[in-house]
Formats: structure tokens, C-alpha cells, sequence
């Protein structure tokens, strides 16, 4: 298991902000009882997290909109690739970090995403290739993007709110106490100082936990995943290190982040074609 630090940025956002009701809501969702989330995967000991994350949100995304039958595991590489990282937003690009924002966009501009069979990943050893996207993917897409919707930042509400009635949802976390979690509801993240490092995939809720698909292999967690403690309220702290998380260079020195592990802090989704 490998954890890569994102020294990720806030751009300006080119998605469209959630809007949420207060209408009632389910007491629990679970996305995988559905059928439109993928098997568990593995990044390697390359930085790819912001690559997974988006590659399965918009392969649970596409079964929503197709059906399940049309569910397929989608190119991570083709975003680890082919997506320039010039203002170093989650790192420096590739292996060293990005972020889903980026990643949506650059398939947006590429017309689409090509399957993990036309483009593999093969940079589980920690090196990017070069873009082979004008051979495999402009002529070969298989889903295509019009933008994606932001979630009000830090609003368990709106958490919620989208994770029952439109699907799972890309979030960014605190994961440095999850290498050696193993089963349960984890509650062992720095709540007063939060330091945002990950990105994984949000597919549902419980009362008292989160359910989150992990990148790190089936032999990590409960066969992948993570239940992560869920409050009624959701707490706050200070990330001190937010470029570890979603800030740009020259951002803020510091960020609120709220809910066990900043589970509500930054969430996204795709809007499909």
C-alpha cells in the first residue's frame, strides 16, 4: 500500500456547484448492491490516486446512465498520461500527482475516455508514460464527459444529499493513519489537524460510517474498503499542509476541513454525455 502526497491546488472550477434539497434522504446507501462500481483496483507505488478515483466515479456514472450490463473498467493511464499539470495542482503531474478536477477536464478536451483494455495501466512501478491518446483515444472513446459538479465545500448535507440521488462521488481524504487498517469503522484521523493526501471513490453511507473504495488492492481493508466514522454533525480542523491537499501554488496557508478523515471536504461527480 502506498500513500503519495498531492500537493493539489483549487483552480477555478469550470464544473457547475450542486444544488441540494432537504428532502428526506435514505438512512443507508450502498452503490455496490446496485451493480455500477467496478472491481477494486491497484495504483501501485505510482501517485495515480487522482487517476483512479476519477476513472472509477465515471465508471459508476456510465452503468448509471447505460445500464450495468454496459459497466467497464476505464484507462487510468490515458489521464496519468495525457493530462498537463503546468500550475502543478496535485503535484507535479503523472506519478506525482493531480487531481480529479484536472483529470475531467483534460477528457472533456480528448472527447472521451478509452477502456483499460485499449490503454493498460502500466505504471504501477511508479513511472508515467508518454500520451498515446491521438492513437488510442481520440478514434476509440468510450465515454465522453460534458462537465462535472462540484459539491459545496465541507457540507455533509450536500454529501449526503448527492450520494442518494445521484451516485458515488470522488472525494479527497486524510489517509496517512490507513495503512494498516484492516476492518471496522476507522476513526483514527487527526480531526483537530487533518492533512488532505488521497483520492478515492465515496459509495455510500450508514448512520455511523462512510463506505469508501480504496486503490490500494482486495488484500487492504475489508477486501478494499474502508468504513470510516460518520457523525450526526460533522467535525472540523485546519489542514496546515493544504498544498498536501487541493490548494494551488500561492493559495491559502490554510483550509477547513470537515468530517472524520475529511471525508466532506471536496467532492465531485461526472456528468456524462
Amino acid at each position: 500500500m502506498f500513500i503519495f502526497v498531492l500537493h493539489l491546488q483549487k483552480e477555478q472550477y469550470s464544473g457547475p456547484f450542486y444544488e441540494y434539497s432537504q428532502s428526506a434522504v435514505p438512512d443507508s446507501v450502498d452503490w455496490r448492491e446496485k451493480g455500477i462500481v467496478t472491481a477494486v483496483k491497484d495504483q501501485g507505488r505510482c501517485g495515480s490516486c487522482w487517476t483512479f478515483g476519477t476513472a472509477e466515479t465515471i465508471e459508476s456514472y456510465y452503468a448509471l446512465k447505460y445500464g450495468v450490463q454496459k459497466i467497464m473498467d476505464l484507462s487510468e493511464q490515458q489521464i496519468l498520461d495525457c493530462t498537463p499539470n503546468p500550475n502543478d495542482c496535485g503535484g507535479t503531474g503523472g506519478c506525482g500527482g493531480g487531481t480529479a478536477q484536472l483529470a475531467m477536464d483534460r477528457i472533456i478536451a480528448m472527447g472521451g475516455i478509452t477502456t483499460e483494455w485499449t490503454y493498460p495501466y502500466i505504471s504501477y512501478y511508479g513511472e508515467a508514460e508518454k500520451c498515446k491518446f491521438a492513437s488510442n483515444i481520440t478514434s476509440n472513446p468510450f465515454a465522453e464527459l460534458v462537465s462535472w459538479t462540484h459539491l459545496p465545500t465541507n457540507n455533509q448535507d450536500a454529501v449526503i444529499s448527492a450520494l442518494a440521488t445521484m451516485g458515488p462521488l470522488i472525494i479527497n481524504v486524510d489517509a496517512n493513519g490507513w495503512a494498516h487498517y484492516e476492518t471496522g469503522i476507522y476513526d483514527g484521523c487527526n480531526q483537530t489537524y487533518p492533512d488532505i493526501n488521497h483520492v478515492v471513490e465515496l459509495v455510500g453511507y450508514a448512520p455511523d460510517y462512510w463506505i469508501i473504495r480504496n486503490s490500494w488492492n482486495t488484500g487492504w481493508g475489508e477486501m478494499g474498503y474502508i468504513r470510516v466514522r460518520k457523525t450526526p454533525v460533522a467535525s472540523c480542523g485546519t489542514d496546515l499542509n493544504p498544498q498536501d491537499g487541493d490548494i494551488c501554488n500561492n493559495g491559502p496557508k490554510t483550509v477547513q476541513v470537515c468530517g472524520a478523515c475529511g471525508v466532506v471536504y471536496d467532492s465531485t461527480y461526472p456528468v456524462l454525455k
